[in-house]
């Protein structure tokens, strides 16, 4: 097979095609997407106006959401224009940034993630040490790093996947640049790559993961040691949210990366990504945020002000 020229353009073969069907999936995921902008935008500036927010807890929260629209915004803006103008290419310096971008903010969400979980843990476990168990400094170490291991991995993956010499046929059959998808083009011996983007997904992925079912579970022993039936009750319905959002998150990563190579499929690949680029960033802020008394208390103070503001 002809080795192809790695200055020419990919071709993202996209995730709809031009039928009727597809056309109003097409509108739902634009939908879910603006949606999922205007909602975290909303917790952030939430977050950074009401002082009451200002707390670790919300700080994550804030990241997550920033997070959240970045990975929108890397992915749906491209994938509606390929769809809209017929342009399916993408030169490899803007399939490299994609990857970036993509990895670090899917990393560094894994221990975001984590780190939320156990601030929720010092909450519920050890409310009177929560100053101390969670301090504003571990709080911004745990932030930054989640930034920092997510950018590196992304960085790594990046560079290591175009570094291959690819062949003739240089259709994507995905709707973003995706490193396991692009290196099914290759025209190398990739088993040596595989085998440490395997690794960092074990890191990646399991660790923070099991952190978090530790958290949780170390959560549900103390809820069910709660005297009051209606504290066990709220601390059940909070913490069976969250780990749905966190099983559809890891759940569906785990899928793309960690799947045995014979296993794969271009089709269900693209399905899976839908859930964990579009879905999921739509249901962290209503699930994480959006639920919570006290977003909920700023929310109404804001629009509050801003109609009393508007009778002025």
């Amino acid at each position: 097979m002809k080795i192809w020229n790695t200055t020419s353009d990919f071709i993202l073969l996209g995730l709809f095609n031009h039928t009727e069907a597809h056309l109003f999936l097409f509108v739902m995921v634009l939908t879910i997407a603006f949606t999922s902008l205007v909602g975290n935008a909303l917790m952030i500036f939430l977050i950074h106006q009401d002082a009451r927010l200002h707390m670790p807890m919300y700080f994550l929260l804030s990241h997550l959401s920033l997070m959240d629209m970045m990975l929108v915004s890397t992915v749906v803006p491209k994938m509606a224009a390929d769809y809209l103008t017929g342009q399916k290419s993408i030169s490899p310096a803007g399939c490299g940034l994609q990857i970036f971008f993509f990895i670090t903010l899917e990393g560094g969400e894994c221990f975001l993630l984590a780190s939320m979980s156990y601030d929720r843990y010092v909450a519920i476990c050890h409310p009177l040490r929560y100053p101390v168990l969670m301090s504003w400094q571990l709080c911004l170490r745990m932030t930054v790093g989640s930034w920092f291991l997510g950018a590196a991995d992304g960085l790594m993956q990046a560079a290591a996947t175009l570094s291959f010499p690819f062949c003739d046929a240089h259709e994507i059959n995905h709707f973003f640049c995706e490193a396991p998808t692009l290196v099914r083009l290759a025209c190398a011996d990739t088993s040596v790559f595989e085998n440490v983007m395997y690794i960092c997904c074990v890191l990646m992925l399991l660790v923070p993961f099991s952190l978090i079912l530790v958290s949780y579970s170390l959560i549900f022993a103390a809820v069910l040691e709660m005297h009051s039936r209606e504290a066990r009750k709220k601390a059940f319905a909070t913490c069976s949210s969250h780990l749905s959002v966190v099983g559809l998150f890891y759940g569906a990563a785990i899928f793309i990366y960690m799947r045995p190579k014979s296993y794969r499929s271009a089709n269900h690949d693209k399905i899976v990504s839908v859930f964990y680029t579009i879905f999921t960033p739509l249901l962290n802020p209503i699930i994480y945020s959006l639920r919570n008394s006290d977003v909920k208390g700023a929310l109404r103070k804001c629009m509050g002000q801003g109609a009393a503001l508007s009778h002025e």
